[in-house]
């Protein structure tokens, strides 16, 4: 470590010496200023182009104010259908379990055979290959999309949310457990296949034993976040939630709307808190005193 700065003559002296060091760098200061260069344009561009007008965004800024008064003056509470309401949320938690719980397990043997370190011979690469682009194709169409297929396919209901979900969560948690595996430590595979257990016992011991933490912590965010985004899928006809969005926002009762946003965000902190308690001991676990004969 130095102590003490260099003159400009060690410096020039260190250039020459290693030339292609900094040649090297200059290449990615210019490369790196490039693409902020091309960034910064983009932006430019895009506010030129599609920036609101600025009487448009005072309008809209007082809308935005109106409506979030109306969500806060509630009206007739007595007379509103509760339990239909509470219905609907039930209805919801139950496409969002049903379906991520089926994603994860359809997910997790298929990311095995996603794995580059599970699929290394020669002759199961493509296969590897193969179902990482299958994920790709899953992921890449959205639930609202996969939610609008299944309505047309099987009819309005929570049945077509349930796919809807399922559909795209194989395709994320598929893609995240194969990145999983592969970032396992390879020494414990190593030393099962000195002790001569056979393949599955080192995925299982190996590599699994190594991502479960992974594994858990991405399958409870998940659960989290299709909690979420499942509202959307009732205005596609889907079940749910949403359709009591869709309901009382086309008729303006924007108090309900708070409503039943006061208790999504109360069921999504509560699952917060639970998959916490999971991932506390489940993943970083608890110390296991010495033996003591």
């Amino acid at each position: 470590m130095l102590t003490h700065s260099l003159s400009p003559q060690a410096v020039a002296e260190i250039r020459q010496q290693h030339r292609d060091i900094f040649a090297g760098q200059n290449r990615y200061l210019r490369r790196i200023g490039l693409i902020a260069s091309i960034m910064v344009l983009y932006y430019v561009y895009f506010f030129l182009q599609y920036g609101l007008p600025w009487p448009r965004l005072v309008n809209g800024s007082q809308q935005i104010g109106h409506y979030f008064l109306r969500m806060l003056i509630w009206h007739d509470v007595a007379s509103w259908p509760f339990g239909y309401y509470l219905w609907q949320i039930f209805i919801t938690i139950a496409i969002v379990l049903i379906g991520s719980v089926t994603a994860t397990l359809i997910a997790l043997p298929l990311s095995f055979l996603a794995a580059r370190n599970v699929m290394s011979a020669p002759l199961l690469r493509p296969i590897a290959s193969l179902f990482r682009h299958f994920f790709d194709v899953l992921r890449g169409i959205d639930m609202a999309i996969w939610g609008m297929v299944f309505v047309r396919a099987l009819g309005m209901g929570p049945l077509a949310g349930v796919m809807a979900i399922i559909f795209q969560d194989v395709g994320l948690l598929g893609k995240l457990y194969a990145e999983g595996h592969e970032a396992v430590e390879r020494s414990p595979g190593r030393g099962l296949t000195a002790l001569g257990a056979n393949n599955i016992q080192k995925y299982r011991f190996g590599i699994f034993t190594q991502s479960f933490p992974t594994f858990l912590a991405l399958s409870l965010y998940q659960i989290e976040s299709n909690t979420r985004s499942a509202a959307v899928l009732g205005f596609v006809g889907a079940g749910g939630v949403g359709l009591v969005y869709a309901e009382n926002m086309r008729l303006w009762n924007w108090d309900v709307v708070m409503f039943i946003t006061i208790i999504m965000v109360g069921i999504v902190m509560l699952m917060d808190k639970m998959s916490a308690i999971l991932r506390n001991k489940y993943s970083i676990g608890e110390e296991i005193p010495l033996y003591r004969p």
